[in-house]
């Protein structure tokens, strides 16, 4: 007998703070139901179901990072003593490599957020090599507004 046992954890979308401020109670909509002696999670028909973020992997994005962080380290070990030197034996134009090695000045949770295909939509490589702040808050707030103007063409 297929008879769905149903717990009702309380209204959608509306997080509970307990008190003290450090308990949070979240209700989520689901049934269970018995199926050939398993139990199954059922969401309401007339609920959005809720997944996480596909991550967007922009290979560009992702090259330009790591290549940014490898000439660093070849700059920072003495492998090379300039950027023009580094230049010419990448065969690549140093303004290019320039533009790139700012990319090393990005804020830890932006180049994380890129490595891991999470940057904001719309974020492209020339918004990156303008000129980036220098304060990491400064620099999200940037790169958000950039990306909404980007979506928005």
């Amino acid at each position: 007998m297929n008879r769905p046992t149903t717990l009702n954890l309380g209204p959608i979308g509306q997080p509970k703070l307990s008190r003290d401020g450090r308990t949070m109670v979240v209700s989520i909509p689901f049934s269970l139901q018995r199926s050939g002696g398993r139990k199954r999670v059922v969401t309401p028909a007339n609920v959005d179901v809720w997944a996480p973020e596909k991550p967007q992997v922009d290979n560009t994005l992702i090259k330009a990072v790591v290549r940014a962080h490898r000439w660093r380290n070849m700059l920072e070990s003495n492998m090379f003593t300039t950027v023009r030197d580094l230049a010419k034996a990448e065969k690549i134009n140093e303004s290019y490599l320039s533009r790139v090695l700012r990319l090393t000045l990005l804020s830890p949770a932006i180049t994380e957020a890129i490595l891991n295909g999470l940057q904001p939509d719309g974020l492209e490589l020339a918004q990156l090599f303008k000129s980036i702040p220098a304060e990491w808050d400064e620099q999200q707030v940037l790169i958000s507004s950039s990306a909404r103007k980007a979506r928005a063409r």
